[in-house]
């Protein structure tokens, strides 16, 4: 078989691994409780739906890569809600198939290699696309590890003063998976002055900014040039919409906030220049959302009370699994938002053992370890089973450990 070179080098997709795993033991009749992919199952509203079904047409055309007029409206408005910040609607905002495709495709778009800023920033342990489209684009990529004693965040302070003129894209993810850290907005203040000072990217995965428990989290959509816009985490008024957000780039998606994965849409929204380069980009690679999916997003985007439903169930289910964890006497680290637990495994085991124990009782969890190097030690249950079958894995766990 044929295939690029950056191709050929990677490493199988972790979750590939982790699937012939589970045929393996369905094959041997052992019934399943999945904690292992982060795909809701909690059932898309029924408004959402209505929305899709309402804008079918009797024919199709392609959709308009810039996206609907009606839905870049719609996600500035909800950013207006949601983080005190004005974004233009027409050159601050374009509409996503999904996050994950804009992610991986992001530096095919903005990373200069012959220039020297050739160096993408991810952070590990975590989701690999930023990474894989990096190594795609010719980047060079520098990985900096997550660490429960940092909070989980990155030690910026770690990174040699040589290496900050190289960065093109800064790849930050917080509610972060798999750790379920958050980030203060300081954090995103000081990164986004670095990214200014060295004229790079502030690229920050927000995917899961709404699966809260606590209260709302911060946004880099909430630091404006400088001055933090007033928002749900507090702040001073926001700069001029043509002004702010120089250096920051902001994906988000409804597939966890609105049960939606099935249906593929996202956004990117940040500093003009770099959305104009979107905009630009974009047609070539043709991945709009279809019209009647940007339909539904308008909607979805336009409602809370979902969101709000959708965070108590997952707040009902995190609390079965959290006593069951405790009752076993495994710890917990961070798991503050998203529908991750990032779950200490028991001293004089890996990762992947532990998974496989687990396993073998029925239980799917993702061992730390194929998240990133630093990942070993820990494992992830996603919490994305019916309650109902969570409250049967609280009583699987507690028999099995």
């Amino acid at each position: 078989m044929r295939a690029s070179p950056t191709l050929a080098a990677m490493a199988v997709y972790p979750f590939t691994r982790l699937d012939d795993a589970k045929r393996r033991v369905r094959e041997a009749g052992v019934e399943l409780i999945d904690f292992g992919i982060g795909d809701p199952q909690e059932p898309t509203d029924p408004i959402i739906r209505q929305a899709l079904v309402d804008g079918l047409r009797e024919s199709s055309s392609y959709p308009v890569s810039a996206g609907l007029p009606e839905l870049r409206e719609a996600i500035a408005a909800w950013v207006g809600r949601r983080f005190g910040t004005a974004i233009d609607p027409a050159t601050q905002v374009v509409p996503t198939y999904g996050s994950k495709e804009a992610i991986f495709s992001f530096a095919l778009a903005t990373v200069d290699v012959p220039s020297g800023k050739d160096t993408v920033v991810v952070t590990e342990p975590g989701y690999p696309v930023g990474e894989r489209g990096a190594l795609f684009a010719g980047a060079r990529v520098l990985r900096l590890p997550l660490l429960e004693r940092n909070g989980f965040l990155p030690d910026l302070d770690a990174i040699p003063a040589a290496e900050w003129a190289r960065i093109s894209l800064f790849w930050v993810n917080y509610p972060n998976n798999p750790t379920g850290a958050v980030a203060p907005l300081g954090f995103y203040e000081e990164l986004a002055r670095r990214a200014r000072e060295h004229d790079f990217l502030l690229c920050s995965d927000e995917a899961y900014s709404e699966l809260w428990f606590d209260g709302p989290t911060a946004s880099a959509l909430e630091v404006a040039d400088g001055a933090v816009a007033a928002g749900a985490s507090g702040g001073a008024a926001a700069a001029d919409p043509a002004r702010s957000l120089a250096n920051i780039v902001v994906f988000n998606t409804l597939s966890k906030r609105s049960s939606m994965t099935g249906y593929r849409s996202g956004f990117v929204a940040g500093d003009p220049e770099v959305i104009a380069t979107m905009r630009a980009f974009r047609p070539t690679i043709g991945t709009a959302p279809q019209e009647f999916v940007q339909r539904a997003s308008v909607v979805a985007w336009s409602d809370e009370r979902h969101v709000g439903e959708a965070r108590a169930r997952y707040a009902a289910k995190r609390a079965v699994l959290l006593s069951a964890l405790r009752d076993c006497g495994l710890r917990v680290a961070a798991s503050e938002a998203t529908f991750y637990l990032w779950v200490h495994v028991p001293e004089g085991t890996t990762s992947e053992a532990f998974a496989e124990r687990l396993l073998a009782g029925g239980i799917v969890a993702t061992p730390g370890s194929y998240l990133g190097p630093s990942g070993e030690g820990f494992i992830r249950f996603a919490l994305v089973p019916p309650l109902d079958a969570c409250e049967r894995a609280a009583a699987i766990l507690r028999d099995l450990l």
